[in-house]
């Protein structure tokens, strides 16, 4: 169930790019005025708007569905624990080693000013 959600999310997500930039900026006519281009479209001039928004909404749509169940299928697989008590208890596991490195680095420092110059 997760790989058909994560591949439907990446083809939306593709999707998406693509027709946002298929689609006219505000200054597009603009630069068609000074002659760099041509103002018509594939679509005709009133219809790529039209068309282009109504399928950039519809992905839209499913790319947000997507990732509302993407989020909500990693948290039912996480389980129903706290995110605040797993980060105390790795913590807790990583304060050993900290005091262990602490008191080579506290050597080595030493180490090092005595080296002659």
């Amino acid at each position: 169930m997760e790989n058909l959600v994560t591949i439907i999310h990446v083809i939306a997500c593709l999707a998406l790019i693509g027709l946002v930039l298929m689609q006219h900026g505000k200054g597009a006519d603009m630069g068609a005025a000074f002659g760099s281009g041509s103002s018509g479209s594939l679509f005709g001039v009133s219809g790529s708007s039209n068309f282009l928004s109504r399928t950039t909404a519809i992905f839209v749509l499913v790319f947000f569905l997507t990732s509302i169940s993407l989020a909500f299928i990693a948290g039912q697989k996480s389980g129903s624990g706290s995110v605040v008590k797993a980060t105390e208890t790795s913590s807790e596991v990583q304060k050993s080693p900290e005091t262990k490195s602490g008191e080579a680095q506290s050597n080595s420092s030493n180490g090092a000013q005595n080296i002659p110059k």
